[in-house]
């Protein structure tokens, strides 16, 4: 009899131990979905899909060199002392796979207002860029102005840069497969033929790479063509 009474206490507690734990597997079952959600890479997130051309080039400038040679006294904003600016956006080009289009008819403006400029500020420090490189390359994406400075961004995003490519102080001196190497290193699944390093003389000035309209990083080798063939070439340093 003692020990009917003991388990009838028992029961109670032992109902409820499992009830949690059916609680507790519900909720790692929620869960699943959020963590797998959170292992989603950067490419799978879905953007505007643009048309009328074959692929994206994402074009980054050494912002030092092109400082130098067009901005020494740093009046703009982009060139500035202290901004430490290495690698800007140039601009995200589309691209066919022989040549490219520019400058295409669209019902979109021409101008690009502040109020969507100044949001892109962080990627193309100066709203004359902005405005020029919707002109040029913007209006051949297919793509409303607010659709194509939002796959700008995301494709800004979706690429790792090593640190060898960030601004610095001090000149550096690299090797163009050094850098190559880190990119690729950097990046799972870009290859070396679907980027170029270009060079101003014996300067680093821009690195672009290729990708698919979905962001996904793929091969083109027009573009990796334009490479500079100098085996080393310096990083002038931010001012």
């Amino acid at each position: 009899m003692s020990s009917l009474r003991t388990w009838r206490r028992l029961l109670p507690a032992l109902f409820v131990a499992v009830g949690l734990v059916g609680c507790s597997d519900q909720n790692s079952e929620k869960k699943t979905p959020a963590a797998a959600a959170s292992e989603t890479t950067k490419a799978s997130v879905a953007v505007p899909i643009g048309n009328g051309f074959d692929f994206y080039v994402l074009s980054l400038s050494w912002s030092p060199t092109w400082c130098g040679d067009n901005d020494p006294n740093g009046k703009s904003s982009q060139c500035e002392v202290g901004g430490n600016r290495g690698l800007i956006v140039h601009g995200l080009w589309p691209q066919n796979e022989k040549g490219y289009p520019d400058f295409c008819p669209t019902r979109q403006s021409d101008r690009v207002p502040s109020a969507l400029g100044r949001q892109y500020l962080d990627l193309i420090p100066s709203m004359g860029l902005i405005g020029h490189q919707w002109r040029k390359h913007g209006t051949c994406s297919g793509l409303s102005q607010e659709d194509y400075f939002a796959v700008t961004r995301a494709a800004w995003s979706r690429l790792a840069l090593p640190s060898e490519l960030s601004p610095a102080r001090q000149q550096a001196h690299l090797s163009v497969a050094g850098i190559e190497n880190a990119l690729v290193g950097k990046n799972p699944g870009m290859t070396k033929d679907g980027l170029a390093v270009t060079c101003e003389g014996n300067r680093l000035e821009e690195i672009r790479i290729c990708f698919d309209k979905s962001l996904n990083f793929r091969a083109c080798p027009a573009v990796a063509r334009q490479a500079c063939r100098k085996d080393s070439i310096s990083l002038p340093p931010a001012p």
